[in-house]
Protein backbone atom coordinates (compact mmCIF):
# COMPACT_ATOMS: atom_id res chain seq x y z
CA UNK A 1 0.00 0.00 0.00
CA UNK A 2 1.26 3.72 -0.73
CA UNK A 3 1.53 6.35 1.91
CA UNK A 4 -0.55 10.03 1.23
CA UNK A 5 2.16 11.92 2.62
CA UNK A 6 2.03 15.75 2.60
CA UNK A 7 5.25 17.61 2.49
CA UNK A 8 6.57 20.45 4.11
CA UNK A 9 6.00 23.22 1.63
CA UNK A 10 2.01 21.96 1.18
CA UNK A 11 2.88 19.54 -1.96
CA UNK A 12 1.08 15.84 -1.32
CA UNK A 13 2.82 12.82 -2.62
CA UNK A 14 1.98 8.99 -2.45
CA UNK A 15 5.16 6.85 -1.42
CA UNK A 16 6.19 3.09 -1.38
CA UNK A 17 7.24 1.99 1.79
CA UNK A 18 9.19 -0.60 0.25
CA UNK A 19 11.70 2.57 -1.73
CA UNK A 20 11.11 4.20 1.29
CA UNK A 21 13.19 1.49 3.33
CA UNK A 22 16.28 1.35 0.60
CA UNK A 23 16.33 5.81 0.76
CA UNK A 24 15.30 5.93 -2.81
CA UNK A 25 13.89 9.86 -3.33
CA UNK A 26 10.60 9.13 -5.19
CA UNK A 27 6.94 10.03 -5.53
CA UNK A 28 3.31 9.55 -7.46
CA UNK A 29 2.36 13.55 -7.19
CA UNK A 30 -0.88 14.32 -6.96
CA UNK A 31 -2.68 17.88 -8.02
CA UNK A 32 -2.35 19.11 -4.39
CA UNK A 33 -0.09 21.80 -3.44
CA UNK A 34 0.62 23.82 -7.01
CA UNK A 35 0.06 27.16 -8.52
CA UNK A 36 -2.17 26.16 -11.29
CA UNK A 37 -5.83 27.63 -11.85
CA UNK A 38 -8.66 25.59 -12.45
CA UNK A 39 -9.63 23.11 -14.72
CA UNK A 40 -5.23 22.36 -13.91
CA UNK A 41 -5.52 23.26 -9.89
CA UNK A 42 -3.08 22.52 -8.41
CA UNK A 43 0.15 21.03 -9.21
CA UNK A 44 -0.39 20.87 -12.82
CA UNK A 45 2.70 18.97 -14.17
CA UNK A 46 2.08 18.82 -17.89
CA UNK A 47 -0.85 19.93 -20.89
CA UNK A 48 -2.89 17.78 -22.73
CA UNK A 49 -2.72 17.11 -25.93
CA UNK A 50 -4.35 17.91 -29.11
CA UNK A 51 -6.09 21.00 -26.68
CA UNK A 52 -4.70 24.43 -28.03
CA UNK A 53 -7.40 26.61 -26.34
CA UNK A 54 -6.87 24.89 -22.95
CA UNK A 55 -3.64 24.91 -22.06
CA UNK A 56 -1.47 25.69 -18.89
CA UNK A 57 1.18 28.01 -19.04
CA UNK A 58 5.22 26.63 -18.98
CA UNK A 59 5.86 28.69 -16.10
CA UNK A 60 3.06 27.48 -13.89
CA UNK A 61 4.47 23.63 -15.15
CA UNK A 62 7.72 24.84 -14.15
CA UNK A 63 7.19 26.22 -10.70
CA UNK A 64 4.97 23.33 -10.11
CA UNK A 65 8.18 20.76 -10.34
CA UNK A 66 10.06 23.04 -8.63
CA UNK A 67 7.92 22.69 -5.69
CA UNK A 68 7.75 18.98 -6.23
CA UNK A 69 11.47 18.49 -6.70
CA UNK A 70 11.74 21.02 -3.49
CA UNK A 71 9.55 19.03 -1.15
CA UNK A 72 11.32 16.11 -2.09
CA UNK A 73 14.61 17.30 -1.10
CA UNK A 74 15.49 17.20 -5.14
CA UNK A 75 15.77 20.95 -5.75
CA UNK A 76 17.62 22.19 -8.53
CA UNK A 77 17.99 18.57 -9.34
CA UNK A 78 18.21 17.89 -13.43
CA UNK A 79 14.98 15.96 -14.69
CA UNK A 80 15.60 13.44 -17.17
CA UNK A 81 12.35 13.42 -19.48
CA UNK A 82 10.91 11.52 -22.34
CA UNK A 83 8.13 12.08 -25.78
CA UNK A 84 5.69 9.45 -24.37
CA UNK A 85 4.05 7.64 -27.24
CA UNK A 86 2.44 4.53 -25.62
CA UNK A 87 5.45 2.60 -26.85
CA UNK A 88 7.16 -0.61 -25.53
CA UNK A 89 10.24 1.62 -25.82
CA UNK A 90 13.10 1.73 -22.87
CA UNK A 91 15.92 4.89 -22.68
CA UNK A 92 18.79 4.22 -20.71
CA UNK A 93 20.61 7.25 -19.07
CA UNK A 94 23.92 6.28 -17.93
CA UNK A 95 26.53 7.76 -15.35
CA UNK A 96 30.33 7.98 -16.12
CA UNK A 97 32.25 4.36 -14.83
CA UNK A 98 32.68 6.97 -11.02
CA UNK A 99 29.01 7.62 -11.22
CA UNK A 100 29.33 10.99 -10.74
CA UNK A 101 27.30 13.80 -12.68
CA UNK A 102 29.57 15.02 -15.14
CA UNK A 103 29.39 17.28 -18.10
CA UNK A 104 28.75 14.58 -20.62
CA UNK A 105 26.17 13.42 -18.54
CA UNK A 106 24.38 16.77 -18.38
CA UNK A 107 25.06 17.24 -22.65
CA UNK A 108 23.07 13.56 -22.83
CA UNK A 109 19.96 14.88 -20.90
CA UNK A 110 19.81 18.03 -22.96
CA UNK A 111 20.18 16.06 -26.29
CA UNK A 112 17.92 13.05 -25.30
CA UNK A 113 16.44 13.69 -22.00
CA UNK A 114 14.69 16.57 -22.61
CA UNK A 115 11.45 15.58 -23.96
CA UNK A 116 12.61 14.62 -26.92
CA UNK A 117 13.49 11.28 -27.35
CA UNK A 118 10.26 8.93 -28.37
CA UNK A 119 10.16 6.09 -25.29
CA UNK A 120 7.61 5.06 -22.61
CA UNK A 121 10.15 4.06 -19.94
CA UNK A 122 13.25 4.84 -18.56
CA UNK A 123 16.24 3.32 -16.68
CA UNK A 124 19.48 5.73 -14.75
CA UNK A 125 22.04 5.21 -12.28
CA UNK A 126 22.71 8.98 -12.46
CA UNK A 127 22.80 9.49 -8.93
CA UNK A 128 21.59 13.74 -9.23
CA UNK A 129 18.91 13.29 -12.20
CA UNK A 130 15.69 12.82 -11.58
CA UNK A 131 13.77 10.23 -13.43
CA UNK A 132 10.19 12.01 -14.43
CA UNK A 133 7.15 10.17 -16.58
CA UNK A 134 3.61 12.36 -17.00
CA UNK A 135 0.68 9.99 -15.87
CA UNK A 136 -3.51 11.11 -15.91
CA UNK A 137 -5.16 7.57 -15.89
CA UNK A 138 -1.94 5.30 -17.29
CA UNK A 139 -0.82 3.49 -14.48
CA UNK A 140 3.13 4.10 -13.48
CA UNK A 141 5.47 1.87 -12.26
CA UNK A 142 8.65 3.11 -10.49
CA UNK A 143 11.41 0.02 -10.09
CA UNK A 144 15.13 0.14 -8.27
CA UNK A 145 17.72 -2.28 -7.37
CA UNK A 146 17.49 -3.20 -4.23
CA UNK A 147 20.50 -0.98 -3.34
CA UNK A 148 18.76 1.82 -4.95
CA UNK A 149 21.58 2.56 -7.49
CA UNK A 150 19.81 1.63 -10.46
CA UNK A 151 16.26 2.66 -10.61
CA UNK A 152 13.27 3.25 -13.62
CA UNK A 153 10.12 4.75 -14.65
CA UNK A 154 7.51 3.18 -16.65
CA UNK A 155 4.42 5.02 -18.16
CA UNK A 156 2.07 2.00 -18.61
CA UNK A 157 -0.96 3.12 -21.62
CA UNK A 158 -2.56 -0.04 -22.50
CA UNK A 159 -0.99 -0.20 -26.00
CA UNK A 160 2.22 -0.13 -24.02
CA UNK A 161 0.85 -3.12 -21.67
CA UNK A 162 0.11 -5.71 -24.75
CA UNK A 163 3.06 -4.59 -26.48
CA UNK A 164 5.65 -5.68 -23.68
CA UNK A 165 6.95 -2.08 -21.83
CA UNK A 166 6.89 -3.58 -18.69
CA UNK A 167 8.94 -6.29 -19.87
CA UNK A 168 11.13 -4.22 -21.28
CA UNK A 169 11.74 -2.03 -18.68
CA UNK A 170 12.59 -4.99 -16.46
CA UNK A 171 14.84 -6.34 -18.88
CA UNK A 172 16.97 -2.93 -19.31
CA UNK A 173 17.65 -3.11 -15.42
CA UNK A 174 18.42 -7.17 -15.85
CA UNK A 175 21.14 -6.06 -18.21
CA UNK A 176 22.95 -3.66 -15.95
CA UNK A 177 23.18 -6.74 -13.52
CA UNK A 178 20.32 -6.79 -11.24
CA UNK A 179 18.22 -9.63 -11.72
CA UNK A 180 14.21 -9.61 -11.21
CA UNK A 181 14.61 -10.71 -7.87
CA UNK A 182 16.59 -7.77 -6.62
CA UNK A 183 14.46 -5.63 -7.87
CA UNK A 184 11.32 -3.68 -6.14
CA UNK A 185 8.29 -2.39 -7.91
CA UNK A 186 5.81 0.41 -6.77
CA UNK A 187 2.46 0.68 -8.64
CA UNK A 188 0.98 4.15 -8.79
CA UNK A 189 -2.28 5.95 -9.32
CA UNK A 190 -4.20 4.58 -12.25
CA UNK A 191 -7.44 4.28 -13.79
CA UNK A 192 -9.63 1.67 -11.78
CA UNK A 193 -11.06 -1.48 -13.72
CA UNK A 194 -14.92 -0.05 -12.48
CA UNK A 195 -13.94 3.53 -15.06
CA UNK A 196 -11.65 1.59 -17.58
CA UNK A 197 -14.41 0.32 -20.07
CA UNK A 198 -12.54 -0.62 -23.49
CA UNK A 199 -13.86 -1.68 -27.08
CA UNK A 200 -13.97 -5.41 -28.11
CA UNK A 201 -10.31 -4.60 -29.87
CA UNK A 202 -8.54 -3.38 -26.56
CA UNK A 203 -10.02 -6.18 -24.81
CA UNK A 204 -8.84 -8.54 -27.61
CA UNK A 205 -5.72 -7.22 -27.15
CA UNK A 206 -4.91 -8.27 -24.13
CA UNK A 207 -6.69 -11.65 -24.07
CA UNK A 208 -3.71 -12.43 -26.70
CA UNK A 209 -0.81 -10.51 -24.99
CA UNK A 210 -1.96 -13.29 -21.89
CA UNK A 211 -3.41 -10.53 -19.82
CA UNK A 212 -7.30 -12.38 -20.42
CA UNK A 213 -7.81 -12.87 -16.67
CA UNK A 214 -7.39 -8.68 -16.29
CA UNK A 215 -10.47 -8.03 -18.93
CA UNK A 216 -13.76 -8.02 -16.45
CA UNK A 217 -16.84 -8.69 -18.20
CA UNK A 218 -19.33 -9.65 -15.75
CA UNK A 219 -21.93 -7.07 -14.70
CA UNK A 220 -20.70 -4.90 -17.48
CA UNK A 221 -21.93 -3.82 -21.02
CA UNK A 222 -18.43 -3.52 -22.30
CA UNK A 223 -15.43 -4.96 -21.42
CA UNK A 224 -13.62 -3.57 -18.64
CA UNK A 225 -9.74 -3.87 -18.04
CA UNK A 226 -7.81 -4.06 -15.03
CA UNK A 227 -4.59 -2.02 -15.93
CA UNK A 228 -2.82 -2.01 -12.38
CA UNK A 229 -3.68 -5.99 -12.17
CA UNK A 230 -2.36 -6.38 -15.82
CA UNK A 231 1.13 -4.64 -15.07
CA UNK A 232 1.30 -6.15 -11.63
CA UNK A 233 0.83 -9.78 -13.32
CA UNK A 234 3.78 -8.74 -16.18
CA UNK A 235 6.08 -7.57 -13.58
CA UNK A 236 5.29 -11.16 -11.51
CA UNK A 237 5.86 -12.86 -14.82
CA UNK A 238 9.04 -11.46 -15.06
CA UNK A 239 10.12 -12.63 -11.66
CA UNK A 240 9.57 -9.43 -9.42
CA UNK A 241 7.66 -10.49 -6.24
CA UNK A 242 8.52 -7.04 -4.05
CA UNK A 243 5.89 -4.95 -5.54
CA UNK A 244 3.56 -2.42 -3.56
CA UNK A 245 0.99 -0.25 -4.49
CA UNK A 246 -1.44 -0.92 -7.14
CA UNK A 247 -5.03 -0.07 -5.68
CA UNK A 248 -5.18 3.82 -5.92
CA UNK A 249 -7.88 5.00 -8.54
CA UNK A 250 -6.86 8.04 -10.65
CA UNK A 251 -10.92 8.21 -11.45
CA UNK A 252 -12.32 7.84 -8.63
CA UNK A 253 -10.41 10.39 -6.37
CA UNK A 254 -10.68 13.98 -7.58
CA UNK A 255 -9.82 15.16 -5.09
CA UNK A 256 -6.15 13.99 -5.23
CA UNK A 257 -5.83 13.13 -8.84
CA UNK A 258 -6.40 14.25 -12.65
CA UNK A 259 -7.97 12.30 -14.99
CA UNK A 260 -7.89 12.06 -18.86
CA UNK A 261 -11.04 10.44 -18.98
CA UNK A 262 -13.21 11.56 -16.01
CA UNK A 263 -12.10 15.55 -17.00
CA UNK A 264 -12.83 14.59 -20.77
CA UNK A 265 -9.12 15.71 -21.51
CA UNK A 266 -9.13 18.99 -20.43
CA UNK A 267 -7.28 18.29 -17.45
CA UNK A 268 -3.40 18.49 -15.92
CA UNK A 269 -0.97 15.59 -15.46
CA UNK A 270 0.51 14.25 -12.47
CA UNK A 271 4.06 12.53 -12.52
CA UNK A 272 5.95 9.67 -10.85
CA UNK A 273 9.51 10.50 -10.22
CA UNK A 274 13.07 8.56 -9.09
CA UNK A 275 16.44 9.14 -8.73
CA UNK A 276 18.76 6.95 -7.82
CA UNK A 277 20.68 6.41 -4.87
CA UNK A 278 24.66 7.72 -5.15
CA UNK A 279 27.40 4.80 -5.71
Amino acid sequence: MLTRVTLANGVVVYQSRLLNEIGVMHGFSTRIGGVSPAPFDSLNLGNPSGVAEMRDSAENIQHNFARLFAGLGAANAPMAVVHQVHSCAVALLRAEDEGEYSESTEAEIQDRFSGQTQADAIVSDVATAVVVIRIADCAPILLASDDGRIVGAIHCGWRGVVSGVVTRGVAEINNLGIKPDQMLAAIGPAIGVKYFEVGPEVADAFVSAGLGSTVETAGYAKPHIDLAGAVKMQLRQCGITHIDGGSLCTYDNAVDFYSHRRDRGITGRMAAIIRAVKR
